[in-house]
């Protein structure tokens, strides 16, 4: 291996320690500097070639694997071969990949929010095919809709989705764009009532000619909207507004957070409460406030809820705190932030429920929190992106001294 400071030989034989938030593993070259290996997994032993070099870290294209981890699979998807990028974990048997998005959140909280001993345990397995009823594709040149391929804008056509819920599935090759390469596409089911309602993505920059062809049975267009059924109650979700990606795992976070927020609060507030989800399941009993930024759902939430819930269309940094009895936040992937951590903590509730998408942003929150006099007490991981690096996490907070509600 070359010594000088910003360059490496083009060929490494690297040992793996540990796999990081974001999916990729790591490694130490051998002058120390940490280089960082997609699809490589702890305890492999590879072959690699380094494509970025940098004074402290290098990136590197994994070659061959020598001595391989025992949980390693070959990946079930043939769109993987061909260059797929939706399901970077596909080569990770699904056991072993909520083993190590549990061992990622471990060490996040430990490295950022200095919580060493924190609790993290896992919840329910979730299916690993056929679940997405949310997908989220790019337009090719050809007006063929796919995924982009691995590391690129790219597109890779793909008229079979191996995580897609089959009534996704079953219109993909029967969609068709024109005016509109490289623009975004969004098609979402209903489990409850088979509707099928597909348009191209809001912050998409999409011309006023761009055409969208489906099967007559799909809705088209920014106004259309899916009837979803979680946990006994129906709820609207139209296309612009944000939904879990899975019906099943929807159910799932709302157990982790029923149980997370304990006895029913009287007084909930509800931040980041897209089309009222958790509002309108987990607060059914309460009186709630919902604090939402996007239009379209506040629509939705405002149509879904009953009249003992008050729906509040801003940012949740600039809403005026009152006193709470639990505050549930499902923030964006980069997570609450000094600002909003600051308005939810003024509310004095004696529990915050977090729903995390991001393990480096919970341990920025965590970290927040714990300024405010809120303690961790427990992070359950819902796996609800199998064959991806992503997580996510409902994570339970409790106030000093508040003397809150006990954990159901």
């Amino acid at each position: 291996m070359r010594t000088d400071r910003n360059a490496f030989a083009t060929d490494v034989v690297l040992r793996v320690d540990k796999v990081v938030a974001g999916g990729d593993g790591l490694a130490r070259a051998a002058d120390g500097r940490v280089v960082f290996v997609p699809g490589a997994l702890p305890g492999e032993t590879v072959r690699a070639r380094l494509s970025v070099a940098k004074r402290d870290f290098a990136r590197a294209q994994l070659l061959e694997v020598v001595e391989a981890h025992a949980g390693r699979v070959e990946p079930p998807c043939p769109f993987v071969a061909a260059g797929c990028g939706g399901c970077s974990w596909q080569h990770v048997g699904l056991d072993t990949q909520r083993d190590l998005k549990r061992a990622i959140v471990v060490e996040a909280l430990a490295r950022t929010a200095r919580l060493p001993d924190a609790r993290v345990t896992l919840g329910p397995a979730l299916a690993g095919q056929a679940f997405r009823t949310t997908l989220r594709l790019a337009v090719a040149p050809d007006g063929r809709l796919g995924l982009r391929a691995r590391a690129s804008h790219d597109v890779v056509p793909v008229d079979h989705c191996l995580v897609a819920h089959p009534l996704v599935d079953e219109v993909l090759p029967r969609l068709r764009a024109e005016g509109a390469s490289g623009a975004e596409v969004v098609v979402r089911a209903s489990v409850a009532t088979g509707e099928v309602a597909a348009g191209f993505a809001v912050d998409a920059d999409v011309s006023a000619t761009a055409v969208l062809h489906a099967p007559a049975h799909v809705a088209l267009g920014p106004r259309a909207a899916v009837h979803e059924d979680v946990d006994g109650v129906r709820l609207r979700v139209s296309l612009p507004s944000f939904f879990q990606t899975r019906v099943d795992g929807a159910a799932a976070l709302v157990e982790q957070v029923r149980g997370a927020v304990g006895d029913w609060p009287a007084r909930l507030v509800d931040a980041y409460g897209g089309v009222g989800l958790f509002a309108a399941t987990v607060g059914e009993s309460s009186e709630v406030v919902l604090i939402e930024g996007s239009a379209s759902a506040c629509a939705d939430a405002r149509h879904n809820l009953l009249g003992n819930s008050t729906v509040v269309q801003a940012p949740v940094e600039r809403w005026v705190p009152h006193g709470a009895d639990a505050v549930i936040a499902d923030p964006s992937r980069s997570g609450l932030g000094k600002v909003a951590v600051s308005v939810l903590a003024a509310t004095a509730a004696p529990v915050l429920v977090l729903v995390s998408c991001d393990p480096v942003s919970l341990a920025r929150d965590a970290a927040l929190l714990a300024t405010h006099g809120y303690g961790h007490v427990e992070s359950v991981i819902v796996d609800l992106f199998p064959h991806t690096p992503h997580v996510e996490v409902v994570t339970r907070f409790e106030l000093a001294g508040s003397g809150g509600p006990t954990a159901g």
